[in-house]
């Protein structure tokens, strides 16, 4: 059995770039402001070392525009927003999360009934 930590971890990564995604609603932003974004909403445990590989698949499949931005005192820092064809895969993507979440609370309401 996986440890509930590992667990959680797992489970993450395969919505991490929903949660993205979503993040990137509030506005354009760059990868630490997404880690802190997400940090913010309860996932403590992503780190900028896991979103930046996400961040450049997003950017090759089109699902994200990115620009830079100049910074206070250091160089410039690329920002990401969600490209029309990103809210597409957001919204399509929120819609499977639910219907999978949904699925497998069923599943699990009926082991804790047993």
């Amino acid at each position: 059995m996986v440890v509930a930590g590992r667990r959680g971890t797992e489970l993450l990564r395969g919505v991490l770039d929903l949660c993205l995604l979503a993040v990137m609603q509030e506005g354009p932003a760059y990868g630490y402001e997404m880690t802190k974004r997400l940090r913010a909403r309860g996932l403590s445990m992503v780190g900028e070392g896991s979103i930046y590989p996400l961040l450049a698949r997003l950017e090759r499949d089109g699902l994200v525009e990115t620009y830079r931005a100049a910074s206070n005192g250091g160089p410039p820092r690329k920002y990401y927003r969600a490209s029309p064809a990103g809210q597409s895969a957001l919204a399509a993507g929120v819609s499977d999360w639910r219907a999978a979440r949904d699925s497998v609370d069923a599943v699990l309401d009926m082991e804790v009934k047993s």
